[in-house]
């Protein structure tokens, strides 16, 4: 299962660099060919087990499985493009409906782009359209996606911003961090509580008045900040405040949804309800579709004031269509396996906690998980140099992983990957957190 960094891959990562723009290129060099299921399988034959769903598509399989790729070469051969925001098409309606059943009741409406960043620029334009107010409040560590609206709202990483702001109508809040919380406790307050604290006497009382606020988008599980989960109590704080001042709440579910943590909406572990909900990754079943889906309440919007040429493409929606078919005919039984799958790799997650200096913190919702990686348990000074050789190591024992945050590695595996796949993917981490932590001084 060993992967290889053979000569044909050497020579394709050469030649990618001579023609392709840099983008945010792994640790290691996975050259992908194929794969199915639980594995991965690069240009020089290696095979991998696939503990990343490629960046959270793949959530039912490497490459989908059968019913999906069925779907889509059923729909290339009838129609692959309709301009379904000009002209009509069944397939998109009929979609539509199966998938505003699986949110909660009064959601009626959805607008179709095609990745998670178009997904979220709807969701800042409808929201500004529906309360006529021109400012956003995200949170730090958050990542919307690298489009200009939505990069406005991503505070993850200062690369990601560097020459292109400046970034105006948009705000930033602390989001609670219960192993790094930022805000300190002099109140004696709760870190859910002093977020929005902070966001009521700094933000309203200093930044923006609360009634010029159109929406607080947030992701349920910060991704690509570090997989960061909130205390149980702090999205009921934030739909109160939120309601107080009649503001609406974006829900980011492009990586956390979608079954992801056990439930279709990574909110609902939280019990709280957004006003508008954004989705992509994992949505299409491996082909590019962003979905926007709002509040049968809010109303619509004027004919013409948002549209794309792609949204609602045949091929992905057809994809996206199997793909649902599949999770509603399923869903208890995902249910099941999610919460069993997550409840084993955070057992093993939590006995390398307390047998290795290195793991600092471990976080997550059914398989949606976070290991931070410290180079002293009692400093907290992040592990970033480690976390490289943890991934490297991986990869050349034939697992494939990804990073978050500054020194954090996410465990996102297909949904459906077997339970000996993900003994053995664990086995691997294990063993390069062992041989990682060795290096600790």
């Amino acid at each position: 299962m060993c992967a290889k960094i053979e000569a044909k891959a050497r020579k394709v990562i050469e030649r990618d660099s001579k023609v392709m723009i840099n983008t945010t290129r792994e640790h290691y060099p996975f050259v992908a060919e194929g794969g199915e299921g639980d594995y991965a399988y690069d240009i020089s034959g290696g095979k991998l087990i696939d503990f990343t769903s490629f960046i959270g598509v793949y959530t039912l399989g490497v490459n989908s499985n059968e019913g999906i790729r069925k779907a889509i070469h059923s729909q290339v051969d009838k129609l692959m493009h309709a301009a379904f925001t000009d002209f009509y098409s069944e397939l998109p309606v009929t979609f539509t409906e199966k998938l505003l059943t699986m949110f909660p009741k009064g959601f009626g409406r959805a607008f179709f782009s095609n990745s998670g960043t178009e997904a979220n620029e709807a969701a800042i334009k409808f929201s500004k359209l529906y309360t006529k107010r021109p400012y956003l409040i995200s949170f730090y560590n958050a990542f919307h996606g690298r489009t200009m609206g939505s990069l406005g709202l991503t505070a993850s990483k200062p690369i990601q911003k560097e020459h292109f702001g400046p970034f105006s109508g948009v705000v930033q809040a602390h989001f609670p961090n219960p192993y790094r919380c930022e805000l300190n406790h002099d109140h004696n307050h709760d870190c859910s509580s002093a977020c929005i604290e902070y966001i009521k006497r700094n933000i309203f009382g200093k930044i923006v008045p609360a009634k010029e606020v159109a929406a607080i988008f947030f992701e349920p599980i910060q991704g690509e900040g570090g997989y960061i989960v909130p205390p149980k109590d702090f999205f009921k704080q934030l739909r109160e405040l939120a309601d107080e001042h009649q503001i609406l709440l974006v829900s980011d579910e492009i990586q956390s949804g979608y079954m992801r943590t056990g439930k279709f909406l990574a909110l609902d572990n939280f019990g709280v309800q957004a006003d508008i909900y954004t989705m992509a990754k994992a949505l299409g079943g491996g082909l590019p579709i962003g979905a926007t889906i709002t509040r049968h309440s809010l109303g619509n919007i004027p004919t013409g004031s948002h549209a794309n040429t792609f949204g609602g493409n045949l091929v992905s929606v057809a994809a996206a269509n199997a793909s649902l078919d599949y999770v509603i005919k399923n869903k208890k039984i995902l249910e099941g396996q999610v919460a069993a799958k997550g409840k084993y790799v955070m057992k093993r997650l939590n006995q390398m906690k307390e047998d290795y200096e290195l793991v600092g913190d471990v976080r997550g919702i059914g398989l949606m998980i976070g290991a931070e990686l410290v180079k002293s348990k009692k400093t907290k000074e992040y592990a970033i140099k480690e976390r490289s050789k943890v991934l490297e190591e991986c990869f050349s024992n034939g697992l494939l992983l990804l990073p978050c945050g500054t020194s954090t590695i996410r465990i996102i595996p297909p949904i459906t990957i077997s339970s000996k796949n993900l003994e053995a993917g664990m086995d691997i981490f294990e063993n390069a957190i062992r041989s990682a932590n060795k290096t600790l001084r």
